[in-house]
């Protein structure tokens, strides 16, 4: 990559009204341009010049259903990238929310949360531990599944099974804890079977997740995580 394309590519990431977009489709959903443009609080013409710079960018994949524009992230690469920039531009000392729903909306944020395609937030944090301290994960060198643990998901009833170069395990650096918690296909999978399962319902319009009932007997049950520390 020559200086120019990263140079670009960065062009791409600083503007708010982009950025605000970018964080809004890390719900791994496929978003209209008016949806986005609400989100936003821009004018449609605004939110469609710059989705048009996101897609010829390769930042965004488009589809279209008749008269409707459907965007989304293009790929895992952008969706990891947008979450480890939304870490590190994270102020140490958040300003207070506006309303109390706000901060309400906030702390479910903080408590749990999908990346894109895997648990984050407190939720995802706890769960990665766990399955480190069960000798699941390895965290030493890199973030890796250990042989018991691919026979961890096997018996979930969720094999993991292996497309084109995405890892297996990777650590995504969480915003909002400051830890990394565990994405890839592992990560993928675990909150696709904890969605499926009855495990974690999602909440409200954004990505907020909580753990219901079911799932603090099952992850008690699978990863012995008590149900204090997924409220």
């Amino acid at each position: 990559m020559a200086a120019s394309d990263l140079a670009a590519l960065a062009a791409l990431f600083a503007d708010e009204t982009r950025a605000a977009f970018l964080l809004a489709l890390l719900d791994g959903r496929a978003w209209t341009a008016g949806e986005l443009a609400r989100h936003a609080g821009v004018a449609p013409s605004t939110a469609s010049e710059h989705l048009g710079k996101l897609v010829a960018g390769g930042v965004l994949a488009e589809e279209r259903q008749g008269r409707h524009r459907y965007v989304r992230l293009a790929d895992t690469g952008i969706a990891h990238l947008v979450e480890d920039l939304a870490a590190r531009a994270e102020p140490a000392v958040a300003p207070p929310p506006r309303s109390l729903r706000a901060a309400n909306a906030g702390r479910a944020m903080a408590r749990g949360r999908t990346c894109y395609d895997h648990l984050a937030g407190r939720l995802g944090i706890v769960v990665t531990e766990a399955m480190t301290a069960r000798g699941l994960l390895r965290q030493d060198t890199g973030f890796a599944l250990t042989d018991r643990g691919l026979a961890w998901f096997d018996e979930l009833g969720a094999p993991l099974v292996c497309q084109g170069r995405r890892p297996v395990a990777r650590g995504c650096l969480d915003w909002t804890e400051r830890r990394p918690h565990l994405a890839g296909l592992a990560g993928a999978a675990l909150c696709r079977h904890a969605l499926d399962a009855g495990w974690c319902v999602r909440i409200g319009s954004e990505r907020a997740v909580r753990v219901t009932e079911e799932g603090e007997c099952a992850l008690y049950a699978s990863l012995g995580i008590p149900a204090a520390e997924l409220r």
